[in-house]
């Protein structure tokens, strides 16, 4: 049977290949197109709408967004919320699944189950309780207004929960007889062991949050406090005209998150393989 499978595989290798290129191609398009438009100039755009490539190329657009838009701070912002959130969701759902994992402990189950629950919840039902909640904690219309919800994922724990579950029993019980203490065991033991997870976590954190334009709606008012994609929105509306400058603030937003899916995509392929064979 098997046999037969890899022989039907060599058979339409180069027609599965052709396909997934031309399927590439096709959704690679659009950001290509934007990516290359942030190098035009306005007038090079209206002129020639139907050539892909500019007929020069040049950084007008770029030095149009941060000129007339504060760009640097919210590229500032969208860094400092993304980063702190996924490190505070790598740690937290790391302890937690570790917790989980390898502990025994009264209404250990029921809680795991709460927490599952959790995810079933359209996070729009949560919305005005959290708003109410950082408006009394008085964060309202600063960063903590974002990093704060989401220092905790249950998603995450209950990823980093399923790989830490397959590390073996014996690797920690041996690290206890060296005198090792629970921190210890979970430094040296289970995160070497679950790299694969820390990966994708990563990835689906830095995603979720670099891209997040409700929170930030929701929560921010003053310009110069707003991330990337919501200063984009208002950048686009207020400057329709400057397509170049449109294109070149969505470039920037696009670039760092496919830089970090070019250094990570190991970890996170890895990841995703793993938790689908689980």
């Amino acid at each position: 049977m098997m046999k037969r499978r890899k022989n039907v595989y060599k058979r339409y290798h180069y027609l599965i290949i052709a396909f997934m290129s031309v399927f590439s191609v096709i959704m690679m398009y659009p950001m290509a197109w934007m990516l290359v438009t942030s190098f035009k100039s306005n007038a090079d755009i209206h002129k020639n709408k139907e050539k892909f490539f500019p007929a020069e190329w040049t950084v007008e657009g770029y030095r149009s967004a941060f000129e007339k838009a504060p760009i640097g701070d919210w590229l500032v912002n969208s860094i400092v919320i993304t980063a702190v959130i996924t490190f505070a969701v790598i740690l937290t759902s790391t302890l937690i699944g570790y917790v989980f994992a390898k502990y025994e402990f009264k209404f250990k189950r029921s809680l795991f189950l709460l927490m599952l629950a959790t995810m079933m919840v359209p996070p729009q039902v949560t919305m005005i309780p959290r708003y109410l909640m950082i408006q009394k904690m008085h964060l309202f219309n600063t960063r903590w207004a974002l990093i704060v919800p989401g220092l905790v994922s249950a998603f995450a724990i209950y990823l980093a929960r399923q790989f830490i579950t397959d590390v073996p029993d014996s690797l920690c019980e041996a690290a206890k007889m060296d005198g090792a203490g629970p921190l210890r065991i979970y430094w040296s033991v289970i995160l070497p062991n679950i790299k694969p997870a820390i990966g994708s976590i990563g990835i689906f954190t830095a995603m979720a949050n670099w891209n997040d334009y409700l929170n930030p709606l929701l929560m921010l008012n003053d310009i110069d406090k707003m991330t990337l994609p919501l200063g984009l929105v208002m950048f686009d509306s207020q400057r329709s005209v400057d397509l170049a400058a449109t294109m070149a603030a969505a470039a920037m937003i696009m670039m760092p998150m496919i830089l970090i899916f070019v250094l990570f995509q190991r970890q996170f392929i890895k990841g995703m393989t793993m938790s689908g064979i689980k």
